[in-house]
């Protein structure tokens, strides 16, 4: 019993000196404290901006492709020429198109000559022998059929013989059926001319077709600048064979230029059209252009594993640097607000779509400690938020850094002059 006591006496001390111990470790402030960088709140003037990719596009190109498949025979451009409107690029090889087109336009006075014979009910000379044997059966049948009227009557009178009557009807038959097969044989001649009618005709349609595609052809063999501009693309040299459809050269007036920017869905809902744009290109990173939003996205498309909208910008070019189909920096000029209440994104975390920050207080003790915050936000540029609410200038707010915060976590501020505050204090 007595060592059953002292047991549990000896327990008692040791939940007693825990106790104590606990209570000097935080009475002597030597809890674990995170060591953290911390900033007030500053105020500036922000700009929001969208960045992105693009690509350069002419504004109204001239695209020349190949209309037959042939050689090219001489080129004269230079790709990246200034070029007039009328000055020869290239010559293609026509000669077999030429005598296609020889051949077709002896077709075609052929087709029309039927088509004129067929128009005038067939040739004369057929005509006229279908009609004169037609004419001279129904003759031959009209006057047996005369006397086989009289034969009877002068059989009625005794004057004339029933075999003659016999032979004379066997005479009308044959006329009668003679007639009959000529006139079989005058229609099928007239429904034939109005089929060669038809026929001439869809054939002179066609032929004539034929000659306009292969004159295109060969007045294409001269392929001329069609305005003035920039010979931004010649794919082609003297002896290449080119098909139907092949690019032989491309020309734009490069003055102003189109850029086909690539802006990320949730960046949309910013874009209006006439807002600024600065376009930069890496190959002349000491340059840039300028521009402004003409045509915001209707849809969002996959490019990659992007969600993009393409928007449409047009863009000052007039030293003639930007080429079409590089790829450029985009960044655009949305909105703006003067002397507003800015911190760092980085201090600005994101919760169910809402925004909060971990506040610096001091405790009952002398310690900071941190409070989570909501607030909320307005613009935001590179680096910075609009505090639009819930947070004062005077008020410190924790950066992250190598602990993970939380509510209520007690730190110590190792650095409360960030390169955040610095910059700001120094206008930049």
């Amino acid at each position: 019993m007595d060592q059953r006591k002292l047991r549990n006496r000896i327990l008692i001390f040791l939940v007693l000196a825990g106790v104590i111990a606990y209570v000097l470790v935080r009475l002597s402030g030597r809890e674990p404290v995170a060591r953290i960088a911390a900033v007030m709140p500053v105020r500036d003037n922000l700009v929001s901006s969208i960045s992105s990719n693009g690509k350069v596009e002419p504004i109204s190109p001239f695209v020349v492709r190949a209309q037959l498949e042939t050689f090219v025979e001489k080129v004269e451009g230079v790709e990246g020429q200034q070029v007039k409107k009328g000055q020869l690029l290239l010559e293609l090889n026509v000669k077999d198109a030429s005598a296609q087109l020889a051949d077709a336009e002896g077709r075609l006075l052929r087709a029309q000559d039927q088509l004129r014979a067929a128009q005038g009910g067939g040739r004369s000379d057929e005509a006229a022998r279908v009609a004169e044997d037609l004419s001279k059966a129904e003759g031959d049948r009209d006057r047996l059929q005369k006397n086989h009227d009289a034969l009877e009557r002068l059989i009625a009178k005794q004057a004339a013989t029933r075999d003659e009557l016999a032979v004379n009807d066997l005479a009308l038959s044959n006329a009668q059926a003679d007639v009959k097969r000529l006139s079989a044989a005058r229609q099928e001649f007239e429904h034939g001319v109005k089929l060669d009618a038809g026929r001439s005709s869809l054939l002179v349609q066609q032929t004539q077709s034929e000659i306009a595609s292969l004159r295109e052809k060969v007045a294409g063999a001269r392929i001329a600048a069609p305005a003035d501009g920039t010979l931004y693309s010649l794919p082609v040299k003297t002896g290449d064979f080119v098909k139907t459809g092949d690019l032989l050269a491309e020309m734009a007036d490069l003055h102003r230029v189109r850029v086909r920017a690539f802006i990320d869905e949730p960046e949309l809902g910013a874009l209006e059209p006439n807002e600024p744009v600065k376009i930069t290109w890496d190959a002349l990173p000491n340059r840039s252009w300028m521009g402004k939003t003409e045509v915001i996205p209707k849809q969002v498309v996959a490019r990659g594993t992007r969600s993009v909208g393409e928007l449409l910008c047009t863009v000052s070019n007039n030293d003639l640097e930007l080429l079409p189909n590089i790829n450029v920096n985009v960044s655009i000029h949305s909105n703006e607000r003067n002397n507003v209440l800015t911190v760092p994104r980085a201090a600005v975390d994101a919760d169910g779509g809402h925004r909060y920050v971990f506040v610096v207080a001091k405790s009952t003790l002398g310690k900071s400690r941190l409070a989570r915050r909501e607030i909320q936000v307005g613009i935001a540029d590179s680096t910075s938020f609009e505090v639009v609410s819930g947070l004062k200038e005077e008020e410190m707010v924790a950066l992250p850094g190598d602990a993970v915060l939380h509510d209520g976590m007690a730190v110590k501020i190792v650095n409360t002059d960030s390169a955040y505050v610095r910059g700001h204090r120094d206008g930049q």
